[in-house]
Formats: C-alpha cells, sequence, structure tokens
C-alpha cells in the first residue's frame, strides 16, 4: 500500500495570502472578486480551486469543455470549494501552424505562471486534444499545487458504408486508396462526415486516448477517467466527481510530487504498450518526469516495455473503436491484467488517495475481442521500441503493433528527401527512383528542424507502390506521427538532422539496416566516410528573427529527453509572490 499521510487540516491555505485579513491588500483582491457577485463568505478560508480550461472553438477535441467546467464546479460547492474558472492557451492539434507541437511548452508555461501567479489553491486541469494534456500535466507539475485533471473524452464511431471509420486512421488509409486508385476523390469527400461526428478527441487509440491512459494509469485522474465517450453522461459524472475530489486533495495537501513516481512512469510505459498508444507518449511523457525530476529515459521505455503484449484491438493496431473500449471497461480491465500478469508496480499512489491496484482490482473484461487476455494478444511484443546505432546515436523509436511483421528486419537502399517540402514536391513523380525495398528517409522535421517536430514521420508511399498493393515500407525521420497512423516508421531520430546528427548526411543510394528485435539502425557506410560527411555538413536551417519562434529554436531540447525547453526542467514551486498597492 502507498505510504501518503495526508496533512493536518484545518491550515492556512495560500489564497488567504491575497483574500485573508483586513489590510489593503486583501480589500483590494476581495474587493474586484465581488463585482462579480461573490458573496463575503466565500472568501472565508475556504479553498479555492481553480478551473484550468483550454476550451476554444479553434480546438474541436476541446469545444465542449465549457459544459464540463460547469459540471466540475458543481462537484467543487458540493465539497465545500470555491471553483474559479481560467483559460489557458489551448493548443490544437487540427488548426495550429506550423505545428502543434511548437506551443506544448507555450501552453505549459502559460499553465504554470498561471498557477503561480493567481490565488488558488488546487487546480482541475481540463484538457483532450492531444497537446493540451502534456502542457497542462507540465506545468502543475512545475508548480506543484495539488492537481487533478479530467479529459473531454473521446467522440462517437464513425461509419461509411458499414465500416468503421476511425478518426485520422482512415484519413491515412483513404487518403492513400485516392491515390493508389482504389477510391474517388467524391468518394474521400463523402466519407468525410463520418469522421468526426460528435464532439470529443480521436475516437482511435491516437495521442489524445494515449495520453488521456497515461495520465490515468500514472494515477493523475479518477479511476475510468480515459475512455469515457465526450457525449455520455457519464462523462459529467466524471467531471462532478473530480471536482468534489480536489476539494479534499487541497485539504490533504496531494500534490503531483506524491503521485509522480518513477514506478508511475514505468506503469504508464507498460499500459503504452498494452494499449498500442502513440510514439507521442515518448516525448511527452519524458518531458512530464522532466519537471518533477524524474531520471526517465528512452532506455526505461525500451526496458519496461518489452515483453509488453498489446491486448487493446483498437485502430490504428487493431480492428475497434473508443466507444467499444469503454464498453468492454476501458482502462481499468488493462490494468488489471498489466497487474494479474506481474508488469504492474500496484502499490503506487493515485489522486484517489489510495493505490492503483485498490482501483482496478476487482474490474471485470466485459469484451475479451476488445481487451483481449494476455495469452491472446494482439501482438505479443507491443512495448516501444527503441532503436540505436551509427544513424540514431540516441535513439530513434517504433510502435511494433502498427508495423508490418515482414519488415522488422530490413535492409534497403535509401531514398531521401531533404526535408518536408521535397518531400512534396517529389513523392507523386512516376520517375522517382523507388521500390518498396527501399527505405524512405525524410530530414530536417525534428524539434528545431520543422520547426516544432510535426506529425509528417509517417510519409504516404508513391502512387506507383501502392498500385502494386504495397501498403508498407520502411520510413526514417527526425519527424514524429501521429498517433492514429500506422506503419513500420521509425521517429524521433536522435539527434536531429537540424543539429547535425547522422541522419543529415545520408544520401540517395545508401543502404539502411534496422532490425527491431536487436534494436538496431544502421547506416552502411565506413566510419571514415562518415566522419568525412559530418565534418563537411552545415546548417541548413535558418533561426527565426524573433518572437516565440526564436525563443522555441534556441531553447527546445532533443526528442530523446522530451523537447522541453533546457530552462523550464525541475519544478520551480508555487511560492506567492511580495505585493503592495
Amino acid at each position: 500500500m502507498t505510504d501518503f499521510k495526508p496533512a493536518a487540516w484545518p491550515r492556512k491555505l495560500r489564497s488567504q495570502e491575497w483574500f485573508g485579513g483586513t489590510g489593503r491588500d486583501a480589500i483590494y483582491h476581495r474587493g474586484w472578486m465581488k463585482n462579480q457577485g461573490f458573496p463575503a463568505d466565500l472568501f472565508d478560508g475556504r479553498p479555492v480551486i481553480g478551473i484550468i480550461n483550454t476550451w476554444s472553438e479553434l480546438t474541436p477535441c476541446n469545444a465542449h469543455l465549457r459544459d464540463l467546467a460547469e459540471r466540475v464546479k458543481n462537484g467543487v460547492w458540493e465539497a465545500g470549494g470555491f471553483p474559479v474558472e481560467v483559460p489557458v492557451f489551448s493548443v490544437s492539434e487540427s488548426a495550429l501552424r506550423p505545428t502543434a507541437m511548437m506551443f506544448r511548452n507555450l501552453g505549459a508555461m502559460d499553465v504554470e505562471e498561471a498557477i503561480r501567479g493567481k490565488p488558488i489553491d488546487g487546480v482541475v486541469l481540463l484538457v483532450g486534444c492531444d497537446k493540451t494534456t502534456p502542457s497542462l500535466l507540465m506545468g502543475a507539475a512545475s508548480c506543484d499545487l495539488p492537481a487533478i485533471m479530467v479529459s473531454g473524452g473521446p467522440m462517437l464511431n464513425g461509419y461509411f458504408r458499414g465500416e468503421r471509420v476511425g478518426s485520422g486512421t482512415h484519413l491515412w488509409k483513404f487518403s492513400e486508396a485516392v491515390k493508389a486508385g482504389e477510391m474517388s476523390p467524391e468518394e474521400f469527400v463523402e466519407a468525410e462526415a463520418s469522421m468526426s461526428r460528435s464532439p470529443g478527441s480521436c475516437n482511435t487509440m491516437g495521442t489524445a486516448s494515449t495520453m488521456a491512459s497515461m495520465v490515468e494509469a500514472m494515477g493523475m485522474a479518477l479511476s475510468g477517467n480515459a475512455a469515457i465517450p465526450a457525449v455520455d453522461s457519464r462523462r459529467r459524472v466524471m467531471a462532478q466527481l473530480t471536482g468534489r475530489r480536489i476539494v479534499q486533495m487541497v485539504k490533504d495537501d496531494l500534490k503531483p510530487s506524491d503521485i509522480l513516481t518513477k514506478k508511475a512512469f514505468e506503469n504508464a510505459i507498460r499500459t503504452n504498450g498494452a494499449i498500442g498508444g502513440s510514439t507521442n507518449a515518448v516525448v511527452h511523457l519524458l518531458a512530464i518526469a522532466g519537471r518533477v525530476g524524474i531520471d526517465l529515459t528512452l532506455d526505461d521505455w525500451d526496458r519496461c516495455g518489452r515483453g509488453v503484449p498489446t491486448i487493446v484491438n483498437l485502430m490504428p493496431s487493431g480492428k475497434y473503436l473508443m466507444e467499444e473500449f469503454f464498453y468492454a471497461g476501458g482502462l481499468p480491465v488493462v490494468l488489471k491484467q498489466l497487474g494479474d500478469a506481474g508488469l504492474l508496480h500496484k502499490d503506487t499512489l493515485t489522486v484517489s488517495g489510495g493505490s492503483l491496484w485498490d482501483e482496478v482490482k476487482n474490474v471485470r473484461n466485459w469484451n475479451e475481442d476488445v481487451i483481449r487476455p494476455v495469452d491472446n494478444a494482439l501482438t505479443p511484443h507491443g512495448g516501444i521500441a527503441v532503436l540505436k546505432g551509427n544513424l540514431a546515436p540516441k535513439g530513434c523509436v517504433l510502435k511494433p503493433s502498427a508495423a508490418s511483421k515482414h519488415l522488422m528486419k530490413h535492409r534497403g537502399r535509401a531514398v531521401v528527401f531533404e526535408d518536408i517540402d521535397d518531400y512534396k514536391a517529389r513523392i507523386n513523380d512516376e520517375a522517382l527512383d523507388i521500390d518498396e525495398t527501399c527505405v524512405m528517409v525524410m530530414k530536417y522535421c525534428g524539434p528545431r528542424g520543422y520547426p516544432g517536430m510535426a506529425e509528417v514521420g509517417n510519409m504516404g508511399l508513391p502512387p506507383k507502390v501502392l498500385r502494386k498493393g504495397i501498403t508498407d515500407m520502411v520510413r526514417i525521420s527526425d519527424a514524429r506521427m501521429s498517433g492514429t497512423a500506422y506503419g513500420t516508421v521509425l521517429l524521433h531520430t536522435s539527434p536531429e538532422a537540424a543539429r547535425g546528427g547522422p541522419l543529415a548526411i545520408v544520401r540517395n543510394g545508401d543502404f539502411i539496416e534496422i532490425d527491431v528485435e536487436a534494436r538496431k539502425v544502421h547506416l552502411d557506410i565506413s566510419d571514415e566516410e562518415m566522419q568525412r560527411r559530418l565534418a563537411a555538413w552545415r546548417p541548413a536551417v535558418e533561426p527565426p528573427s524573433g518572437g516565440y519562434a526564436l525563443l522555441y529554436h534556441n531553447h527546445v531540447e532533443g526528442a530523446d529527453t522530451g523537447a522541453d525547453f533546457d530552462f523550464l526542467k525541475g519544478c520551480r514551486g508555487a511560492a506567492v509572490g511580495r505585493e503592495s498597492h
């Protein structure tokens, strides 16, 4: 069991530094708040709960969060707290350019300073879209006030002509079908209506549902939070219960640093393998760990992921969607099966105040085709694989559950795209010298290179190959890919090309060998030739002229450590600043 000891109550709360007493500053703070009609007794020392909301109509996955915020408020009121809604920067995966990942750290900075600078004692983090989950958790971890997360939930299943349609997954599938001549552009447009037919985030095991699962596995959300559909009434109940729970967490002084231990991160890594989760979880968990001072590395991802079976039969690895996952029992069933298999630290603490195992030990699996038994896994070795070698000295990652078995050991001729624009200009050219045995290589799409490390790593195949009925090839880049995507794709190659990593000096015609079982990726040139090319390399990416883009360029770290800013590592606490009016 956990050894957490709740703090004594009552005690003076942080918000009383603003609202307590009869001095001029206290009257200043209370007086302005009262213009909203708040009664005087709300400032009497009860916990002030910040509802950190990433609602935005330009973040479609989060566009329903205003309703959930009201449900959270109801719970806070019921538990004797004082809820205040605080809007923060909303990182939109579908609408933000050049790429949402470039602004994850900006969102985290906004959250951190909003928490630190305002009179709040604990926070409920309202998230949904891919980057909002890590950005809010990173910011909250940097302040270490009591915090709990509630997700917006996935959208309903999509259907097109009798076929399940997974958001994102079928976007890539149908797009390739159009290029192969198997689907008309008109049919593609017709299918669009079935891809996003309700509020919520992606209905596949994409990055949004993966990160919701990571949060639950680490103990930072109430049990069952990850899978409830956005429009299900139980999502509103979850929000209300979360509002109740945060008030008690403030009274107990239960903080992220109490929950986010090394064991908690290891539970999340194993869970990611079991659910067939997104490779994006790698960079996000590394960044979150950096905020709480946990020494988490790519080697931990490989160590903990080895031998973990993928048991959740969801797109892009399987055939079902998040609705079926919820009806089967959701993440608690996965955690129960991992625990029964000896793959879970059972004694880790959660926001409930109890252990993770206590939350899941009695759950049942209601559909063993959606959540398979360990001995009938979708993939017996589904954990994220970390490959290293002379092409990726600091590592690159691959998602075995979404890859092709026949390509897990492969040697092929490199077809090199110098950047994303070069790829777009040449990929549809019938004269392109490429076949299915080649290895597609794309450079300058890492954290500094794109900038922002865009989700372009799952490069679409050339039409001439697709017309043969080929659906997968080995692809290597320093980019990311959507959690909804699939294929034998090596990502996050570190050091990235823009920092002079070996990826930058790969040439057309070089041979590249990958061996996933041996965790090896090798550029087949001599050490002497490697050194000659590296010595001749010159940066191809010019620094931005100013603004946030320049800050990002100068301070973003590599993908192998989470692509956070170097000056944001570690917890800076939530000390009250001095003030006088």
